[in-house]
């Protein structure tokens, strides 16, 4: 059994902060990426942020120079700090993560989301 626990969620005024934590816990693995998406009412999931087993980052351009990606591989966990925040960031924000398990391979994961509301 996996779990990807999130938390941070909440309302915010817009220009506001908010900080999202997710931590991997449940069963023996290894993590080569972990990253977030988001999904907004009538629109696709996309992604925000990724960052691979060596900490090279990927942000979506919409949210470069605003949202700083890191992780805690001691803890299993990833964190987006989110700054300025604008309403068009409003979305359920998911955790993702790429889970190797010996003698299994890799396999994806996902949080049940936590939602982020931006008010203008």
């Amino acid at each position: 059994q996996v779990q990807l626990v999130e938390s941070g969620g909440g309302l915010v005024q817009a220009g506001g902060s908010l900080r999202l934590s997710c931590a991997a816990s449940g069963s023996i693995f290894s993590i080569n990426s972990m990253g977030w998406y988001r999904q907004a009412p009538g629109k696709q999931r996309e992604l925000v942020a990724a960052i691979t087993s060596d900490d090279i980052t990927n942000y979506a351009d919409s949210v470069k120079g605003r949202f700083t990606i890191s992780r805690d591989n001691a803890k299993d966990a990833v964190y987006l700090q989110m700054n300025s925040l604008k309403p068009e960031d409003t979305a359920v924000y998911y955790c993702a993560a790429e889970l190797h398990f010996a003698g299994t391979g890799s396999i994806d994961y996902w949080g049940k989301g936590t939602l982020v509301t931006v008010s203008s």
